[in-house]
């Protein structure tokens, strides 16, 4: 069951669904990045009022990573089962045709960790730097697992693990584009499809 808040607003105690605020500020943060998103933006697809939000969630940063960690916790799981395939080929599928069902999710499209701060000002520079961070740790892990691939002769010998990874996570990034422009996730199923054609076998 989800947890419920009580706050005061304007006159009496105001009753809202804390998850499903979270997942309407990932909406607005997802369409507007974080630097875009206003905090009326926020606090009117949420349905509550300044102080509810403040008291609920803190500022809009510490709204921000609320959002990102609801957010991880549903990509991340994503991401580790495609991880965890057998081979290195199943594991460039799986990550490219997660990336393409997680980006056409919901009525906003793209990947926030993509798109949340890629161009800020000064104000917003270290949300920038955390999602710049986050998207290296993904291509590491991605590297790692492609090192493991290569050692166990799943990989060609010539294969270069590293650049492999930077390749995955650039066509997942991409992807992040498009949907954000409106692909539909056939289309984005596409690109997935003709990615692979240079994945080694």
């Amino acid at each position: 069951m989800r947890a419920k808040k009580q706050h005061k607003g304007a006159g009496r105690p105001r009753s809202f669904d804390t998850e499903e605020a979270l997942d309407r500020a990932l909406e607005v943060f997802r369409a507007k990045g974080y630097e875009g998103a206003s905090l009326s933006d926020l606090t009117r697809a949420m349905g509550i009022n300044r102080p509810s939000m403040y008291a609920a969630f803190g500022d809009k940063k510490s709204l921000f990573h609320k959002v990102l960690q609801r957010y991880r916790s549903w990509t991340d799981s994503f991401f580790g089962r495609a991880l965890e395939a057998p081979t290195a080929r199943q594991v460039a599928e799986g990550l490219l045709y997660a990336a393409a069902e997680m980006q056409t999710s919901g009525a906003i499209r793209g990947c926030l960790i993509t798109q949340g701060a890629l161009v800020c000002g000064d104000e917003a520079e270290p949300v920038r730097r955390e999602l710049a961070l986050l998207r290296k740790a993904n291509e590491a892990a991605i590297r790692e697992r492609l090192q493991r691939a290569k050692k166990q002769g799943d990989l060609p010998p010539r294969s270069n693990p590293a650049d492999l990874a930077r390749y995955l996570t650039t066509v997942m990034q991409g992807m992040s584009v498009l949907a954000n422009g409106g692909a539909t996730r056939s289309e984005l199923r596409r690109v997935a499809d003709t990615a692979l054609l240079a994945f080694p076998r």
